[in-house]
Parts: C-alpha cells; structure tokens; sequence
C-alpha cells in the first residue's frame, strides 16, 4: 500500500484592475449619495359614490386622475420643484365640479400626503420633512 501525499493548494490573488475598482467604488457612492425626495401622495374616496376627473396640480407638475370608485386610493409620487400649494379639483357623482386648496410643498421634501375625497369636499393631511 502506498501512501497518499496531501498536496497544499496556494490561494488564488486575484489582481484588480485600479480602474475598474474607481469606477465601482464611485457607482457605489453616487448611489448612497443620491437620493430622490419624493412625497407620496394617496388620494382617497372616501365617499359611497364614484369621484371622477381629479386634477392634481402642484409646483411644477400635475397628475389628474380619470375616476375614483368609492372606497379606493390612488397612489402617486411627486417631486415639486418650487414651493406652493396643491391645487385639488374633482367632480363628484352628480357632476359638480369641486376646487380645493391643498397644503403647501417645498423644492426637496419628503414624505406623505393623504387626500380624502368626499361628494363635496377634499380633506388633506401632510406629513412632511423640510429639506436639510
């Protein structure tokens, strides 16, 4: 019987191109760095009937909405690129037209806004953090 000699294997270096490893340290960085600051708005029916034709309007942008079955939520994100108020404006099931006045947003925040649509009016309710 012969005996078996345990052969040692070296660990393998692997060598890593200087460049390849700047690039991905600066992809890593960009990504931790940047972040978008976004509110996340939910627009709400909270009435017993159907809430058609919401206009979003907030600085720099609009979303509009084509109807809202009651109970349901639309979601959407924002980014305001200046300061002012949302401008809300809906048509309830009878086809009267309805204008509200939102709170008011800031270039860079974040956070959350709640719209609660009724047959008649529209209720929001901002959680926002002002821009560091």
């Amino acid at each position: 019987m012969k005996a078996v000699a345990a052969v040692k294997q070296r660990p393998t270096i692997r060598h890593i191109n200087s460049g390849t490893a700047i690039a991905g340290l600066l992809v890593l960085l960009a990504v931790i760095g940047c972040r978008s600051h976004v509110i996340k708005v939910n627009v709400v029916n909270s009435s017993t009937e159907k809430i058609s034709n919401v206009i979003i309007d907030y600085p720099g942008a609009t979303f509009g909405i084509s109807s809202l079955a009651p109970g349901k939520t639309f979601q959407y994100a924002i980014k305001p690129n200046d300061a002012g108020p949302l401008k809300i404006q809906f048509a309830n099931a009878r086809g009267a037209d309805h204008s509200s006045p939102g709170p008011t947003v800031h270039k860079n925040d974040e956070g959350s806004i709640e719209i609660r649509l009724t047959q008649d009016a529209a209720i929001s309710e901002a959680k926002l953090l002002a821009p560091q």
